[in-house]
């Protein structure tokens, strides 16, 4: 076997030393998957590359000042890493833009970063781009991956690439270290201006590398690919995948994702929380609708998933009881994702336990794993292997970073994938990393001195005015295990007490209201209906008990819409923006807080 690559684009080369695919990378097109080879990314990475030289894009430059930076707008597709690929074969810097970014962020990150070049997907990203094209003055020119009319598409470049330059790239190539910037990612989290983080091929290939052994691959492996590339996590995981020569197939949309996992019938994909919540939410209606000896084996199959335990043998009826529900019930769960997905790896946010057991119990485990940007950016995971999975946890540390827990709980972190810094903010990178230990600004435990458990994030525990601290994120997970609740956020920073704004999940609230003869026409006018408010002052009631009493919710305020990320309320992973949320409803958290505003009490204050 080929010596492990150390740079991102050596895994071209890796894969077709080991393991040459016929379809590397595929997509729909018209209609129809397309599948590029191995042997076709190579020629035509490498064809990219030349014409890129051509157009002037410098390579060879080290300093990552000087570096030219191109940036990249698109959803998934073949295109995305292709272009990654070629940039990198130069020594160029990748900076990806998530599509749904406001205007005023994009403007601020194309000129923070000083792009020259810009690839866009479609008609209205490019459109949008226009509308605004005074604003990022560096951009020379601008490109589209699916064929506009009036823009210059991107096999433009292709046409550039002249052979007699092939040398020149394989040269250049052989002079870039792993040490070198290799992509600079913009991060608001959820507050604050974008932060350019620096990565290295180092920082993502170490992890890349460490990870390798934790997923399971057989010769028979395909993933399907949907949440973002622009999001670090799904580009090291794909880069995971290419190193393991597992083929890459990119989904049309998140709303195709059903159909595309009954196409490609995917043995692996990644996800996050609420993209699993969803899934389950469609499952339990599906049962809900069934009627008899059905809908009672339904159940009874739920019922036995969530006693599911982990690394424990439960005895030989529920063995027994299992697997007669695995084959009369949980096949068709899995079904429903292909029929062949042997795991499912979960970032981004913590996943209800529930479901990690229900799905586990279904024969679909669920890998969940913890980590940042500036971490390239796994620090842990629960691996494949049962003895190194734990339920509520992220896993052990990945063999090659270091953890440890500060004083006041906050996890730092230190190994090769710890970013080299924030481009052009040397106090920032001064504040975020000391003594090479980087500060991951979340709380958290070692469970048994091996599995990680995330407890908070440090920047969101809050102080109540009676000066006790609430940490809001396990009160938000436990309360979303209602079918009622589709989005929570607790409040209460300087308050008297713990409050929260509630976003009903209206699809099964409107079934229970039509099943106890409520009509509304509107969402406004169904969460003004009494029988309404008291479902969701049980609800409230019964996850409280889960609580202390200063954490415990005494009032709340239902919401008549969903949280997005197109109206800037969540991050691009589905991360509620606490502070946007603080300020866009900060009448309605007044009106908790005042004798006469409108929240609901659970009990007298």
């Amino acid at each position: 076997m080929m010596d492990q690559p150390q740079r991102l684009f050596d895994v071209i080369q890796h894969q077709l030393a080991n393991y040459p695919k016929k379809d590397m990378l595929a997509s729909k097109e018209n209609g129809q998957w397309k599948q590029y080879s191995t042997q076709e990314v190579a020629d035509i990475t490498l064809k990219f590359s030349a014409g890129l030289l051509k157009l002037g894009i410098r390579a060879g430059i080290t300093q990552n000042e000087e570096k030219d930076k191109i940036a990249i707008i698109s959803p998934n597709r073949p295109e995305w890493i292709i272009t990654d690929l070629a940039c990198q074969q130069l020594g160029a810097v990748l900076t990806p833009i998530y599509p749904t970014i406001s205007e005023h962020e994009l403007a601020y990150v194309l000129n923070d970063a000083a792009a020259r070049l810009l690839f866009v997907s479609d008609k209205e990203l490019l459109e949008k781009i226009l509308a605004m094209r005074d604003k990022f003055p560096t951009i020379e020119a601008i490109f589209t991956f699916n064929k506009v009319e009036g823009a210059r598409h991107w096999t433009e470049i292709l046409s550039l690439g002249d052979t007699a330059d092939y040398p020149k790239i394989e040269a250049i190539k052989k002079d870039i270290s792993p040490e070198e910037l290799v992509t600079i990612i913009y991060t608001s989290g959820t507050t604050g201006t974008p932060k350019g983080v620096m990565l290295s091929h180092h920082n993502i290939m170490s992890n890349v590398l460490a990870c390798v052994p934790y997923l399971p691959v057989n010769k028979d492996a395909k993933a399907l690919s949907f949440l973002p590339l622009n999001h670090i996590f799904e580009r090291t995981v794909t880069y995971i995948y290419l190193t393991n020569g597992i083929p890459v197939y990119y989904a049309e949309s998140m709303e195709s994702i059903g159909d595309n996992l009954k196409e490609v019938k995917p043995t692996i994909f990644t996800t996050v929380p609420r993209l699993l919540e969803k899934v389950y939410e469609r499952i339990m209606t599906t049962g809900l609708a069934l009627t008899g000896i059905k809908r009672a084996l339904f159940f009874w199959a739920v019922g036995l998933g969530k006693q599911y335990e982990i690394n424990k043998n439960q005895g030989v009826w529920y063995n027994l009881q299992l697997k007669l529900a695995n084959k009369l019930i949980f096949n068709k769960w899995r079904a429903a994702l292909g029929g062949n997905v042997q795991t499912i790896i979960n970032g981004a946010a913590a996943c209800q336990v529930r479901l990690l057991r229900i799905f586990t119990a279904a024969g679909i485990p669920i890998l969940e794993g913890y980590g940042l940007t500036e971490t390239s950016p796994i620090i842990s995971v629960n691996r494949y292997n049962e003895e190194e999975r734990m339920f509520g946890t992220v896993g052990p540390v990945i063999s090659n970073v270091e953890v440890k827990i500060a004083e006041d709980g906050e996890i730092l972190c230190k190994g090769p994938s710890v970013t080299i810094g924030y481009y052009k903010r040397p106090d920032l990178t001064k504040e975020a990393i000391t003594d090479g230990w980087f500060h991951t600004g979340d709380i958290g435990v070692m469970i048994d001195n091996k599995f990680l458990k995330i407890t908070d994030r440090k920047k969101e525990l809050f102080k109540t005015s009676g000066g006790k601290f609430v940490a809001p994120q396990p009160i938000e997970n436990k309360f979303k295990e209602s079918p009622y609740i589709e989005q929570l956020m607790v409040v209460g920073e300087d308050r008297k007490f713990t409050a929260a704004l509630i976003v009903p999940a209206f699809n099964n609230l409107r079934n229970w209201a039509q099943k106890n003869g409520i009509t509304a026409d509107t969402n406004e006018v169904l969460l003004k209906k009494p029988e309404v408010i008291d479902l969701y002052k049980q609800a409230v009631e019964k996850y409280n008990q889960f609580f202390n009493h200063i954490e415990q919710v005494k009032r709340f305020v239902l919401l008549p819409h969903e949280w997005t990320v197109d109206a800037g309320e969540l991050t691009p992973t589905m991360k509620v923006k606490r502070k946007v949320i603080l300020e866009r409803y900060k009448d309605q958290i007044a009106g908790i807080y005042t004798p006469s505003g409108g929240k609901v009490d659970i009990e007298s204050l």
